[in-house]
Formats: C-alpha cells, sequence, structure tokens
C-alpha cells in the first residue's frame, strides 16, 4: 500500500507537523489485527461508560476507571457510512472546558469568531454564518440562542458531521454539528462544580449541577442538570476610518477610542426523564431552560480632523448604556415503539417559547456643551413562540439494508415592538417604515434513506430529502411572503482495505443548501445614524463607508454541490490517522452589497446594503489529523496522548476580482497541536493545547476588500485528583494573548475610506473543583 507515505507527504508541508510525518510513515509497521467493530447506523450514538471497581486490598491511591461498556467513540467513527466525529462526555471532562465552543476548536476546519479566547460564532471549513448547520438534540434552536454560551457540564456529547445525511438535514454547506443534552443513565451519579475565573482582575464565578439516578427497575431512569454563571468583561477598543477624495485628494481622519464593560449571568437548565413501557417501547421527557441577563456601559471619544462634511452627525463624546434579557423554554418529549423485532416507529414532538427584551439609552456630546446635543432611547420586545413534529420509521431487512423514512414539521413564529424616541420624539426616517413586526416560519420535510453493506469491506449509504420552508411577515409597506423548496440527494460509501483492515477510504456526493434569514428577506431600512433623516423631511445624501441597511425578499436559497473524500487509518491504542478532501460548488451565493439607490425615503440616491444572490462560488480543502498516544509508535515510550490536525482552505467567487475573492470570512488554513498526560508517580493530569488561524484578506465584493489579523490562542490545564471522587482543575485560555484588528478598505469612482480597529486580548485563568458526592 503506498497511501500512507503519500499521506505523510502532506502532512510534511508546516514545519509544526513534522512529527505526524513520522508517524504517518511508521503506520504500516504498526500495523495491528484488529477485532471488528460494531456495526452502527450512521446516526448511533455513543453509548455511556460505566465505572469499574477498584481492587479492595490496593495501597495506592484509587483512581476512578473508566471501563467502556459500548463501542468508543473512534470505533461510531469508523462504523459509520456517513463522515462523522464524535466528542464523548469523557473527552469534554478531560480537558475542562468553559464553553461547547472551546471543545470544538479542537477539530479540524473549525474556527470560532472574535477575539482570541472570547469564544464566538463555530463555524466549519472557515464558512461563515449560515453554512454549519447548529442543532441541539437533532432540532434548531430560536433567534438568540448561543452554541458558545451553553455550558459542556449539560452535554452528553457532540456529533459532528462534514457531509449532510437526510435525518439530519441538508442546511449544511460546511457539515453539521449536533450537541446532544444530558441523557437520563441507569448508574448513580451526583456531581458538583464550582469554578472561578479570572480576566483582568474582573471574577467571574460558575456552579454546576448534575443529578443522575434509576426512577424504578424497569430501565427508568433520570437527570437533573443546573448551570449558573456570572461572567463580567472590560475592554479598550481603538478604531479609525480614513477617507480620501480621489479628485482633489482632500482626506478626513476619525479616531475613535471606546471603553466598555459587560455583565452576564446566566441559568441552564436541562432535565431528562425516561420510561420503559409494555412491549419495549420507551417515553422520553426533556425539558430546556435557559435565561440570561446583561447589562453593559460604554463610552467614546472621537476625534476628526481635516475635511468633515456638513450632512454628517458630528459629536465628540457618546456614552451608552444597555440593558438586554433572554429567556427560552424548550420541551421535547419522544416515543419508541418496536412493531416487531426488525422494525420500529420512533414520534418526537417539542414545544418552545423564547422571549427577549433590551432598552438603551445613547447621549452624544459636542465640546463647550454640557448638555448632550442628542439623546436616543430604544426599547426592544420580541416574543417567539416554536413546535416541532416528527415522526421515523425504520427496519432491518434481511440483507443488511437498514432503510428509514421519516416526516418532519416545524414552525417558529416572532412578534417584536420597538419604540425609538430621539429628544423625546419618535426617531425621524422611521414613522414610514414601522417599528412593530409578526413573522412567521414554517418548514415541512421528507426524507428516506437507505443503509447496507456489501460483504466485510463495502458499507454504502443513499438518501433522499425534500424540503420546504415558507416564511411570511408583516411590517408597515414591507410585508414578505417567501416560499422556497429543495431536494437533496445524498451519497456515502466506505471501502476497508481487506475484511480486518484497520485503513478505509471513504466517499460522499451530496447536494446541500443555505436559506435566506428572516431579517435578509424583510425589506424594511435601517437608517444610518451618522448621516440621519432630519425631523419631518426627507433624508439627504450619506457616504458609502456609513450606508443604510435593507433586506432583500427576493434572495434565493444557496444551492451547493459537494464531494468529500477522505482516507482513515485506526490505530490499535486509539487514535486516528486520517486526511480528507472537500469540494462544494455554490450557486446563487448570497453576499450583502453597497450600491448607490434611488430610495423612496430620500431626495437624493443613497448608498444602501441589501443581501443579494452574486453569482457562483467554488470552495475547497484538505484535512490532515493525526490523533495517537505516544506509545503506539515508540516503544517505552510514556501514554501522552497527542493530537495534531491541519485543515488548507481555497475558494473562488465567481464576478470578483482577484487574488482574494473568497468566501467571507474563510482563511487559508487553521491548525491544532496539543498534548496530555496523567502522571505515574503522582495523581496529576498535565495538557496543553495551541490553535492558530493565520491573517485574512477577502475581497468581499466590486467595492470593499476586508481584513483580520491573525489568532494563536495557547491553552494549558493542570487536573489534581485528591480521591477518586474529588479534583481540582487549574487551567489557563489564551496565555499568549495578542492584539487583534479588523479592517476594510472600501474604493468607489470618487472616494477611497481605509478603517481599521481591534484592541487587547488577555489571559484567561479559571480554578475549578470538581467533585462526585
Amino acid at each position: 500500500m503506498k497511501t500512507v507515505p503519500r499521506l505523510a507527504c502532506l502532512l510534511a508541508t508546516p514545519s509544526a507537523f513534522s512529527l505526524s510525518v513520522t508517524l504517518m510513515a511508521m503506520t504500516q509497521m504498526a500495523l495491528a489485527q484488529s477485532v471488528e467493530a460494531p456495526a452502527s447506523a450512521a446516526s448511533a450514538p455513543a453509548k455511556p461508560r460505566a465505572p469499574a471497581a477498584p481492587a479492595a486490598n490496593s495501597k495506592e491511591q484509587l483512581q476512578r476507571v473508566e471501563v467502556n461498556g459500548g463501542p468508543s467513540d473512534e470505533a461510531v467513527r469508523r462504523a459509520s457510512t456517513a463522515s462523522k466525529i464524535i466528542i464523548t462526555r469523557e473527552e469534554i471532562d478531560r480537558f475542562g472546558d468553559s464553553s461547547v465552543g472551546e471543545t470544538l476548536k479542537r477539530l479540524p476546519g473549525v474556527t470560532t469568531g472574535g477575539r482570541p479566547g472570547r469564544g464566538g460564532e463555530v463555524r466549519m471549513r472557515g464558512m461563515g454564518g449560515g453554512y454549519t448547520q447548529i442543532l441541539v438534540n437533532g432540532e434548531r434552536m430560536p433567534p438568540g440562542f448561543s452554541l458558545d454560551q451553553l455550558p459542556p457540564e449539560q452535554v452528553e456529547r457532540i456529533e459532528v458531521m462534514r457531509a449532510p445525511t437526510a435525518e439530519f438535514g441538508a442546511r449544511a454547506v460546511a457539515g453539521t454539528i449536533n450537541v446532544v443534552l444530558r441523557e437520563a443513565l441507569q448508574k448513580r451519579l451526583n456531581d458538583w462544580r464550582a469554578g472561578l475565573s479570572l480576566e483582568r482582575g474582573h471574577f467571574s464565578p460558575s456552579l454546576s449541577w448534575s443529578r443522575n439516578d434509576k426512577l424504578d427497575d424497569q430501565g427508568g431512569a433520570y437527570n437533573l442538570s443546573i448551570n449558573v454563571q456570572q461572567s463580567e468583561n472590560r475592554d479598550n477598543n481603538l478604531s479609525s476610518s480614513l477617507s480620501r477624495d480621489l479628485k482633489t485628494g482632500l482626506q478626513s481622519l476619525q479616531r475613535t477610542e471606546t471603553q466598555s464593560e459587560d455583565q452576564r449571568r446566566h441559568l441552564h437548565l436541562t432535565s431528562r426523564l425516561q420510561w420503559r413501557l409494555d412491549g419495549g417501547d420507551t417515553l422520553a421527557i426533556q425539558p430546556f431552560l435557559m435565561a440570561m441577563r446583561s447589562k453593559s456601559q460604554n463610552q467614546a471619544q472621537l476625534q476628526r480632523e481635516g475635511q468633515v462634511d456638513s450632512a454628517l452627525n458630528t459629536f465628540d463624546r457618546s456614552q451608552t448604556s444597555a440593558r438586554n434579557n433572554f429567556e427560552m423554554l424548550r420541551f421535547n418529549t419522544q416515543w419508541s415503539h418496536r412493531i416487531d423485532e426488525e422494525t420500529r416507529l420512533e414520534l418526537r414532538a417539542g414545544a418552545g417559547a423564547g422571549r427577549g427584551d433590551s432598552s438603551s439609552l445613547r447621549e452624544e456630546f459636542k465640546t463647550g456643551t454640557p448638555a448632550a446635543s442628542r439623546i436616543q432611547q430604544d426599547t426592544t420586545d420580541s416574543r417567539d413562540r416554536s413546535w416541532s413534529l416528527n415522526g421515523k420509521f425504520s427496519r432491518q431487512l434481511e440483507n443488511e439494508h437498514s432503510l428509514v423514512a421519516g416526516l418532519e414539521g416545524e414552525g417558529t413564529r416572532r412578534r417584536q415592538e420597538r419604540n425609538c424616541l430621539q429628544d423625546g420624539e419618535a426617531c425621524p426616517g422611521l414613522l414610514d417604515f414601522g417599528d412593530d413586526l409578526s413573522a412567521s416560519t414554517q418548514r415541512v420535510a421528507l426524507y428516506a434513506q437507505d443503509e447496507w453493506s456489501v460483504g466485510k469491506q463495502w458499507s454504502f449509504y443513499a438518501g433522499l430529502r425534500g424540503e420546504t420552508i415558507a416564511t411570511r411577515s408583516s411590517a408597515a409597506n414591507y410585508a414578505v411572503s417567501h416560499r422556497a423548496s429543495v431536494w437533496t440527494p445524498l451519497l456515502h460509501g466506505v471501502w476497508k482495505f481487506n475484511e480486518k483492515s484497520r485503513d478505509q477510504i471513504r466517499a460522499s456526493l451530496t447536494r446541500s443548501y443555505r436559506s435566506p434569514n428572516l431579517q435578509d428577506l424583510i425589506a424594511r431600512p435601517s437608517i444610518n445614524s451618522f448621516y440621519p433623516c432630519p425631523s419631518g423631511k426627507s433624508c439627504g445624501a450619506n457616504e458609502v463607508e456609513h450606508p443604510d441597511r435593507a433586506g432583500n425578499p427576493l434572495l434565493r436559497p444557496e444551492l451547493a454541490t459537494g464531494i468529500d473524500i477522505a482516507y482513515e487509518n485506526y490505530l490499535s491504542k486509539g487514535g486516528i490517522l486520517s486526511a480528507s478532501f472537500f469540494a462544494r460548488r455554490i450557486t446563487d451565493l448570497m453576499r450583502n452589497v453597497t450600491t448607490l439607490e434611488t430610495v423612496s425615503w430620500a431626495s437624493v440616491p443613497r448608498w444602501v446594503t441589501r443581501p443579494t444572490n452574486i453569482g457562483r462560488a467554488l470552495t475547497m480543502g484538505v484535512e490532515l489529523e493525526a490523533k495517537f498516544r505516544l506509545d503506539e509508535f515508540i516503544e517505552d515510550a510514556w501514554p501522552v496522548n497527542l493530537r495534531s490536525n491541519l485543515s488548507l482552505f481555497s475558494s473562488r467567487v465567481d464576478g470578483i476580482p482577484g487574488p482574494n475573492n473568497r468566501l467571507d470570512p474563510q482563511p487559508r488554513a487553521t491548525a491544532n497541536l496539543g498534548a496530555d498526560y496523567k502522571l505515574r508517580s503522582l495523581p496529576l493530569s498535565l495538557g496543553a493545547g495551541l490553535n492558530w488561524t493565520p491573517a485574512n484578506t477577502v475581497q468581499q465584493n466590486l467595492l470593499t476588500e476586508a481584513r483580520s489579523s491573525r489568532k494563536m490562542v495557547l491553552d494549558a490545564f493542570a487536573l489534581w485528583n485528591f480521591d477518586r471522587d474529588t479534583q481540582l482543575r487549574l487551567s489557563a485560555s489564551n496565555l499568549a494573548p495578542l492584539d487583534y484588528t479588523t479592517g476594510s478598505t472600501t474604493t468607489t469612482d470618487t472616494r477611497q475610506v481605509v478603517s481599521e480597529g481591534g484592541g487587547r486580548s488577555y489571559t484567561v485563568w479559571q480554578l475549578r473543583l470538581e467533585m462526585k458526592i
């Protein structure tokens, strides 16, 4: 076999991964006979692990030992026909992450937005928002929910699928992340965790409790998990905007120095109750509650030099105070019925409610005037309601075919009321647009899939999913009625080199899509506050760096045809060496485009930013992964767990000039390198990891180029076990903090604007006591 040496050459590209070259080349000598992992469906979950009883006569300090009662995460990944990565409860506990985003960023091709060490929006393969499908217990969450805010203590496992499947849905151009909340197990569990974080002298406490036990002796069980936390952040930012008139050469410069403080309180509660009924049926009920309170203060000092537009809203200082509240309650129930030994029927129903209200007060001051030159008050109150119904029929046939068919329905409704006052009167420019909104989205999907094996070496998956999404909204003069239907065929296959081989190749040919969100469809404008409309008058002109914003009811969903190919080698002591290639051809690409428009709210043309279907794009990439124990290749070496991955991305957007005409905000690469080790002489575990994303420049459209600086985050932890039930963890995130900046350059026929902004990042220390009672 020549596959392994070729893979080693690929891993040798960056020097940081030179160790992987040797390890990959040694794989041929290290291959051992393996016992076949049990076959499982593409959506089979990882099974729980039960603790082993310690020896009674042991003189050494007893340590908790976990015995695998089912297939490991590597075994599930290996047996799945569709590409899947499983992060189990064991791995989440090992690193002691404070957020789900920190857990996910160690995976190949996963990036997070925001400052280093702060987390942010989770993205797969470097693609932006909407390309990665985020699910919790297989369902989409309402607006306002952030995956990065979900505490890892409430997560049972995380399933990462690089290619779409019919059952999980095809709104996954980059992939799908499904977070499964804590499950009710028969074993008794009573865990407490108390933590204290420190950043820039500000403490953030957290407390979590998980309780698990039997309900009865027939298989009934329950789980209750509660997490409360408080965080406080303080930031200093410096931004600048340099405008130059290309005809006269005149320039104007604006510098803004900002100090901000943010305080948040979170409450998360999840519970699961399940019973075994007569005939092998099961019933489960799972409520999920999330509540957040936040308040912030912001002070900005502005300095202007050069020519200043007379229509610009000029002020020298501003201060803003804001308050935000958000609550979400979700209630799911699931009934599973065994029709016979080979046939099952599963029904799921869910209902949810969400509420968000916010208020802000902004005061602007000019030099020499003690009173505010302008005061604006904004209050927003939104209500969300959702429901879901799902039915799944599965049958195992004698010829090793596993058939699954399903019907799904989902509905969401949002009501939003906004009140805006400027100097005590209704905000000018908003009266004609309306502040109240009522919108609803309904989705109906039908799917069928078949998974089967041909001998001991071949496994196949074929699926078809049809989905229709209807969106309606009402707003003054800007009502929307939009419907889109998509059919997505899906094919996956796995080939093992031989019957007992640890090497296999998998391939997928799929179709996926990205649908426009509600705010992109609603055409209601938002007037830029730097060039406001005079009270009772039509708006005047604005500049390209301060455009108005509006939606586009004619937006079409993006469609993507994709191919995935991967080589995987599963090691005898656990771990994997893999190399994968993906490509996506996207049509009807959506992107925000700024143009000079003739609009109803102004007497002259205004610069307006709208989401627009701009054409086609192509993205592709290579993802390399090496995850293993050091003694797999070096005899008598310490059993250090090593993990490394490197992802290289490339993309091209048609109709936009190069060289940086890539998908926004896809970087050219991302990498991870880490290790952890449990000392033999002391009850101490140590670990560290490095996450790296290079600086990035993207030509967003014909006018604007966007930039971001590199991100390099170094994390480390030390875990001391007092006994089998008590341990203390010290961890640090972003040990080598770097400044983080973003910027853009916008060029028109008459004007060029260069903007930069950013600030420092900081190390976050955390001390956490973990107890099992």
